[in-house]
């Protein structure tokens, strides 16, 4: 082929790639406007200030658009807000040391199964 047939595919890719994605943005549009009139509503409902959820969503932080946007669960959180700590679920006898439950077990719990007590004899009794 031609360099010019290359570069009029090329345009032409690119013309067909910018239709669709601004196809993409009417309907992004089309499908926030219901949500934003749920929040609207529920904000109402609530007696909730925009003030408010700027302040809950990191105070007055504008989200970013695309991708990060779209994380769930504990990603969805804004890079400011704090984990929240767990409370301790086992407890070394002897020692006082701490586990949440949480991850990989400790050493001290490891040696212990292996000496071969049993988990539940280290939890926590509130």
């Amino acid at each position: 082929m031609a360099r010019e047939t290359y570069a009029a595919l090329q345009a032409k890719i690119e013309k067909e790639i910018n239709k669709l994605q601004k196809k993409a943005e009417v309907l992004q549009t089309k499908r926030r406007k219901p949500v934003i009139s749920s929040i609207i509503t529920s904000m109402r409902e609530y007696d909730i200030t925009p003030e408010e959820i700027a302040a809950a969503f990191g105070a007055g932080a504008k989200p970013a658009r695309g991708a990060a946007r779209r994380k769930t669960g504990a990603a969805a959180r804004p890079a400011n807000a704090a984990k929240r700590a767990v409370a301790p679920k086992y407890r070394h006898p002897q020692t006082g040391e701490t586990w949440s439950g949480r991850g990989k077990a400790p050493r001290w719990l490891a040696a212990e199964e292996a000496a071969g007590a049993a988990r539940e004899s280290f939890l926590i009794k509130e």
